[in-house]
């Protein structure tokens, strides 16, 4: 152990100096309904904020989008979030967004097809363009393929794309990520983090054990 804390500060929201694409999320959240880890980044097109990138995320509808660590968000990549939901049991014409007397037949809640919050695990890679739908729930260390759609849950580290998105393979063995569930690096103390970045990136599971058992 150095003992000597490195790395970018994640309470900082352009952790690469000069570079204005590159922003930390936590920093530069303004709205109570997102919530997202420390170190997960969004790497934007034109240095756009992230919070552009979440549509139809209405405050009345009360779900929440739900980021964890680790996370790299590609270019472009967009969370429709359940205000972009229309009624399916008639006709799906907006006719209440419109006013001009026809607010009066504002669906409620229940006459829509919410899927509650939408949530993304730790260290997920999701790719330039890739879309995420209302309520998809994605596991740990998942890889989600660049314009993909993504449509259903994706599993802990498997790796789909396409559109609508499909799986295309786990990236480890079942024993080894049930394993990488258990241990769960990405929340460690960041100085062990720091202190043990190789073993990280190479998934060795021997230090990965040690570590996470000391930092009990």
């Amino acid at each position: 152990m150095s003992g000597i804390t490195e790395g970018p500060n994640p309470n900082k929201r352009y952790p690469i100096d000069g570079n204005k694409n590159v922003q930390f999320i936590k920093p530069s959240l303004t709205k109570a309904n997102i919530v997202v880890g420390d170190y997960t980044y969004y790497d934007s097109k034109n240095g756009e904020h992230f919070e552009t990138q979440v549509h139809y995320h209405y405050d009345i509808i009360g779900d929440r989008l739900i980021i964890g660590k680790f996370c790299s968000i590609g270019p472009g990549v967009t969370f429709m979030m359940n205000g972009a939901n229309h009624r399916m049991d008639g006709s799906t014409y907006p006719f209440n967004i419109l006013g001009n007397g026809w607010e009066k037949h504002t669906p409620s809640l229940d006459m829509l097809p919410l899927k509650g919050d939408t949530v993304i695990g730790n260290d997920v890679w999701i790719g330039l363009d890739a879309l995420i739908m209302p309520g998809v729930k994605i596991g740990d260390g998942a890889v989600i393929g660049a314009k993909s759609v993504v449509t259903k849950d994706v599993e802990p580290f498997m790796i789909v794309g396409g559109n609508p998105a499909k799986q295309i393979k786990k990236r480890f063995s079942e024993s080894k990520i049930n394993e990488l569930l258990k241990v769960q690096w990405w929340n460690l103390d960041n100085q062990v983090v720091s202190d043990n970045i190789d073993a990280i990136l190479s998934y060795d599971m021997e230090v990965l054990r040690h570590i996470s058992k000391n930092d009990d």
